[in-house]
This record gives C-alpha cells, structure tokens and sequence, in this order.
C-alpha cells in the first residue's frame, strides 16, 4: 500500500478524449498544476498503448505533481508513473498490486457495495458519479451527498474523492460526506481558462473564499 495518498487525490484532474482533442495535453495539465490541482489521472480512452506511454512520460517530465494512468497499470510502470486507476472491469487490482513497486498508488473506481468490496486493497476510491455526466458513458445512477456517504463509510480510513459532475460548489457537500477531494474533468478541461477553473476548485477544497 502507498503511504500519505489524502494529498495526492485532493484535486484530481481527469482528462478525456473529447475535451483535449487537439488540444496540447501537457500545456493543459501544466495550466491545471499552477491553477492547483494535486494530481492528473491519464485517461485516454482512444490513445494507443503506445501513444499513452509517450503522453505519459511527457507529463511526468513536465510537472511537479503526480501522475496516475487510467486503466493500464503495465504502461503506467514502464512510463515512470506515481500510479493508476482501476475500474471495475479492469485488471484485478491483487494483480496490479503483484506487479506494482514499491509506492505504486492504485486507485479504484466505486459505484457501488459490491465495487466497493472489490476495491478494499486500493490506495484510494473515486466514488462516484456524484451527479450525471457526460465524459465517461459506463457509469451508474448519480449517487450525489447520501450515496456517496454510504460508499465512503465502507473505506474506513481510505482516502475518497468524488467524481462525476461535481462543481466547485459542490466541493463542501463532498467534504461534508467524508470525501478527501474531488476528481474533475470537464469543469476543469471544459472551461476556457483551465488555470482559473482549477484555482476555483482549489480554493473550495481548500475552504477558501
């Protein structure tokens, strides 16, 4: 398991196919770092294995924070990643623990008790969607304040970040629910100035005004 992860998962920002399309990635996520994100989750659901590793390594050259691959803990690996993300239908997460090093952050994706179950050795969850969304189609029912409440009790101590629709002034409910953070891809890549969009969401995560 990694050590001191809360930190890491307190400002997710996600990327997505659509909103990058061409677009350069590393200009984006660079803006969404001095706008005060914690992390970046690659999440390219349309990038060769190849073209992810490339994309990959350029991020983790070019930022200071780190840098987490949707799906592909192989690429991940090899491309000097901090970690990945795992969904439900992905490679079990015992497994990517047996290939992970040392440190190697492995998130999960919970929408559910029995993902939940599923997910019990992960480093963190990203619970969600808090609310309908858009950039991903193989999601559940929004589960918004309550939902998400009952999912976060099951992590005990694990960090839990909500994703899935979720606005800066969703932030505080989130918070409220025993959420860490909030991972975000459109209300950060969709806006025209991707720093200020992320500064938003950091001073609500940080309970600034």
């Amino acid at each position: 398991m990694a050590d001191n992860v809360a930190p890491l998962v307190r400002l997710m920002l996600v990327t997505d196919d659509r909103l990058v399309r061409g677009r350069d990635l590393v200009a984006l996520a660079r803006a969404a770092e001095r706008g005060g994100v914690s992390s970046v989750q690659l999440r390219l659901k349309r990038a060769s294995p190849r073209e992810l590793a490339e994309l990959t390594r350029s991020l983790v050259q070019a930022l200071r924070i780190p840098v987490l691959v949707n799906d592909r803990p192989d690429v991940a690996i090899a491309a000097g990643a901090a970690g990945v993300h795992l969904g439900p239908d992905d490679l079990a997460l015992p497994l990517a623990r047996r290939i992970a090093p040392p440190g190697f952050v492995i998130g999960a994706s919970v929408g559910s008790v029995a993902e939940a179950h599923a997910a019990s050795d992960a480093d963190y969850w990203g619970i969600g969607p808090w609310r309908g969304t858009t950039t991903k189609d193989d999601v559940g029912g929004e589960l918004g304040s309550e939902g998400f409440g009952k999912l976060r009790k099951l992590a005990g101590s694990k960090p839990c970040i909500a994703i899935g629709g979720v606005t800066p002034e969703d932030v505080t409910a989130v918070l409220a629910a025993g959420g860490q953070g909030v991972a975000v891809v459109s209300g950060i890549l969709g806006a025209d100035d991707v720093e200020a969009a992320a500064r938003r969401y950091r001073r609500s995560v940080n309970g600034e005004r």
